[in-house]
């Protein structure tokens, strides 16, 4: 059977690299480097004409690889993600018409939220898993731990802004069960196709934040 929940696919690593492909035939290559350094869940943000392309090559070719699409933002982008072989989605933030067509998909998913008012809405409708985005600009950790006193049942990925130096905050919350981050993904790195450097910058977050057990979670 198939997990119910984004956070069901690698709950010993909650750390999701947010990826941005421009080429896709340097796909297959980051994946392997992210897979090798203990991150295995990628997202892939539909952001560029290649991001289809890179993902259906991730899902075909690197089966170590839990790969999923980003940036969902419309039913049309929900259908073309589950074509190219994504495994789960993940929106910037959510309409009826968006939530449905991700309900439908049959994948696990992660709407976009930032307010209480959006996090409440999601919870009367049934969805307790959600994406905190923009994380730093919408009151990152603070803002988070203020929220898991008065509605429990919301867990988050937050991503946007989040740091090496931040995830563990992030991830010693109850209500945070991973996060999502560019940290082990240098432009420079990408631009020069050094696949070891993010090798070594994936281990390097992998070594920080990923752990068997997290005292909270569920």
């Amino acid at each position: 059977m198939s997990p119910t929940s984004v956070f069901d696919l690698a709950p010993e690593c909650p750390v999701v690299p947010v990826v941005v492909i421009e080429d896709a035939t340097d796909a297959v290559p980051l994946a392997r480097a992210l897979v090798a350094g203990g991150l295995p869940l990628i997202e892939v943000t539909l952001r560029t004409p290649a991001a289809l392309d890179a993902v259906r090559a991730i899902a075909a070719e690197v089966p170590e690889a839990i790969v999923g699409a980003g940036t969902v933002v419309s039913p049309a982008g929900v259908a073309d993600a589950v074509g190219a072989g994504a495994r789960f989605l993940v929106g910037p933030g959510w309409t009826e018409r968006l939530l449905g067509a991700m309900r439908d998909s049959g994948l696990p998913f992660l709407p976009g939220v930032s307010t209480a008012s959006e996090v409440v809405a999601l919870i009367e409708r049934g969805v307790e898993d959600m994406k905190f985005f923009p994380a730093e600009a919408a009151g990152g950790v603070p803002y988070l731990k203020s929220l898991a006193g008065p509605l429990p049942r919301a867990r988050f990925c937050p991503t946007g802004g989040v740091s090496l130096a931040s995830a563990p905050a992030y991830l010693a919350l109850p209500n945070v069960r991973c996060v999502g981050g560019t940290w082990m993904l240098p432009p420079a790195a990408l631009a020069a196709r050094d696949w070891g450097r993010v090798e070594s910058l994936a281990r390097g977050a992998a070594l920080v934040s990923c752990r068997t057990s997290r005292p909270g979670g569920r």
